[in-house]
């Protein structure tokens, strides 16, 4: 009886001591862990404590995952989570949660829930009042947005489009009026005839393409829609992972003139390059093509 007693008392310590971070216990729940989107050192201590402590994770694709938890020495129980089996294995892992186990989720790049399978099982376990807690990380719509020289004070984060042009060009059109920059994700191949329906559909806005992003070969190509598409058209398909981001909806007042002359008001308080930013967010121009602009102010009054 000493025996048994001892022997569960053992496993309830080593339990709890599995489930401790920095001496401090890692509460029940269901833990949204985002990853690297490229290079794999981008990913906080926190997530790693987090990959390492949890009851299981669950992963798009376990290959992907386990490379991940191999360069940093995790050694956790991995299970499929995605579109396909979602249905299927969510009403355990929920009752998994419920009973007070710690799970972590993972996307194969990024921060889950955009653009992955992972809503449907946050949301259904907020519902059961299950913890969720974000273990914050890289993302490819913030990491594209913050190279792309466009407006960030406001932005829509339309995901992928539909595959044929025509769906496409009227998914678009949902699109025209909204306020700030838009971040959209493409399929390579199918780059250049998407820029050349957003350049039809949203009006030759500035843009940028941006992919590999963290990546040895990362790259971010800036310009209008339609010099973009004619690009890529003409180059062919770039590799990798694509995130377009577009300029907002010029105002049409908007001319070089009203550019010019709030700048030169900008530029009476402001350094150049804070000036073209203000600006640039105001009009709805690029912040390059504004800060050109303010550089030939500056120049021409010496």
């Amino acid at each position: 009886m000493t025996d048994s007693m001892t022997g569960s008392s053992s496993e309830i310590q080593g339990e709890a001591s599995r489930h401790r971070v920095s001496g401090q216990a890692l509460a029940p729940g269901l833990y949204l862990v985002a990853t690297p989107i490229g290079n794999l050192r981008d990913i906080t201590l926190r997530a790693l404590d987090v990959l390492g402590a949890a009851d299981r994770v669950l992963a798009e694709d376990t290959r992907v995952t386990r490379r991940l938890l191999d360069a940093h020495g995790i050694r956790a129980e991995l299970q499929p989570y995605h579109d396909h089996n979602g249905e299927k294995v969510r009403p355990g892992i929920l009752d998994a949660l419920a009973d007070g186990a710690v799970i972590a989720l993972v996307s194969d790049a990024g921060t889950p829930l955009v653009s992955d399978p992972g809503f449907k099982l946050a949301r259904e376990a907020i519902a059961r009042d299950i913890n969720v807690i974000a273990i914050p990380g890289a993302s490819a719509v913030l990491a594209a947005l913050s190279i792309a020289g466009l407006p960030t004070d406001c932005f829509t984060f339309a995901g992928f489009p539909p595959q044929k042009t025509g769906a496409r060009e009227t998914w678009l059109e949902g699109f025209v009026d909204v306020p700030g920059s838009l971040v959209i994700y493409e399929g390579n191949s199918r780059l250049a005839a998407s820029l050349a329906s957003m350049a039809r559909i949203l009006g030759d806005r500035p843009a940028a393409v941006c992919r590999e992003l963290t990546k040895l070969h990362e790259e971010a190509r800036r310009g209008r829609l339609s010099e973009l598409a004619k690009y890529y058209d003409e180059t062919g398909s770039p590799r990798g992972e694509i995130v377009i981001v577009i300029g907002p909806k010029q105002d049409q007042d908007w001319d070089e003139t009203r550019i010019d002359t709030a700048l030169g008001e900008a530029m009476k308080r402001l350094r150049v390059k804070d000036a073209a930013a203000e600006v640039a967010a105001q009009s709805g121009w690029s912040r390059r093509d504004v800060y050109a602009r303010a550089q030939a102010l500056k120049d021409a009054a010496g």
